[in-house]
C-alpha cells in the first residue's frame, strides 16, 4: 500500500525541508514563517525591518525551528543571491521559496509619478522575479525539484477605485509570472503557484475587525461581495500554504489560489 494511503496527512509533511521566506517581517511573511516553523521546516527568513525580522525568528525558534535571518529586501541580484546562499551555507540544500515581500502605494494615476509606479512594480513583481531567478539558478542544477509560492492578491483579478493602478497591475503580473514559471520549470520538478487573499486579519487590517461605526460600515460594504460572509483569518492562508509547500501539491503548478471567501468568484 502507498505510504500516503496509510497516512494521508503525510502528504502535507514539510519536516526538515529547507525554506526561504522573504517579507518575513511583514504580515503574510511572518505568518508563513511561523506556519512552516511549527510544521518542522528549517528556515531562512529575510526582511528589511531587522527588529521585526528578529521577532518573527524568535517566534519560529520557540516552535523548535532551526532559523537563519538575512536582513535584506530582494531589491537587487546581490540581495537575492545572499538570501538563497544563506540556506546553502547552512544546510547545503534549498527546497522551498515563499515570496511574502510586497507593498502598495495607492494613488490616482493622474497624480502618481512614474517613480512611485516603478516602486510598486519593483516591490511586488521585480523582487519576486529576481528571487525566483536566484532560486532556479541554485535548485535546477541539483535536480531535486522544489516548491515556489508567490504572494498575489484578489487585486490581480479585480480592479479597485482607490488608486490601485500600480498594485493591480503588479499583482496581475505576479499571476502571469506564476503561470509562465509553472510552464517553464515543470520539466525540472519545480512547482510554482501563488496565494491570492483578500482582507485577512493582520496588524495592517486590524481596524476593519473593530466594533465601531467606521469599521462596521466598511466591513458591511465589503462583505456584501463575499459569499462566505466574513473577513479572512490567518488560518485561511495557512492551509493553502502548507498544501503548496508540500508533496500534496505535486501535480499542481501555474495556479493562483484565491483564499478570499469567494470574493473573486462573483
Amino acid at each position: 500500500m502507498s505510504d500516503w494511503l496509510e497516512n494521508p496527512a503525510s502528504l502535507f509533511d514539510v519536516r526538515d525541508r529547507i525554506a526561504v521566506v522573504t517579507g518575513a517581517s511583514g504580515a503574510f511573511g511572518a505568518l508563513a514563517s511561523k506556519v512552516l516553523a511549527a510544521a518542522g521546516a528549517r528556515l531562512v527568513l529575510a526582511g528589511g525591518n531587522a527588529a521585526a525580522l528578529e521577532e518573527t525568528a524568535a517566534a519560529c525558534r520557540a516552535s523548535g525551528a532551526d532559523v537563519r535571518t538575512v536582513a535584506r529586501r530582494p531589491n537587487t541580484e546581490a540581495d537575492c543571491a545572499a538570501i538563497m546562499d544563506a540556506a546553502l551555507d547552512a544546510w547545503d540544500r534549498l527546497d522551498i521559496l515563499v515570496v511574502g515581500s510586497g507593498l502598495n502605494d495607492p494613488c490616482p494615476i493622474v497624480e502618481m509619478t512614474p517613480e512611485r509606479f516603478e516602486g510598486v512594480m519593483d516591490g511586488n513583481l521585480t523582487g519576486a522575479w529576481l528571487l525566483c531567478r536566484a532560486f532556479g539558478q541554485r535548485v535546477i542544477p541539483r535536480g531535486r525539484g522544489g516548491k515556489v509560492v508567490l504572494m498575489s492578491s484578489a487585486r490581480g483579478k479585480l480592479g479597485h477605485p482607490a488608486g490601485y493602478s500600480a498594485y493591480c497591475a503588479a499583482k496581475a503580473a505576479t499571476d502571469g509570472l506564476t503561470r509562465a514559471l509553472g510552464c517553464e520549470w515543470g520539466k525540472y520538478g519545480i512547482t510554482v503557484n501563488a496565494i491570492a487573499p483578500t482582507v485577512f486579519r493582520s496588524p495592517l487590517t486590524a481596524w476593519m475587525f473593530e466594533d465601531n461605526d467606521k469599521a462596521k460600515a466598511v466591513r458591511e460594504g465589503f462583505l456584501a461581495r463575499v459569499p462566505l460572509g466574513r473577513l479572512g483569518e490567518p488560518e485561511d492562508l495557512a492551509g493553502p500554504l502548507l498544501f503548496l509547500c508540500s508533496r500534496a501539491s505535486a501535480f499542481h503548478t501555474g495556479h493562483t489560489i484565491h483564499a478570499d471567501g469567494g470574493y473573486t468568484a462573483g
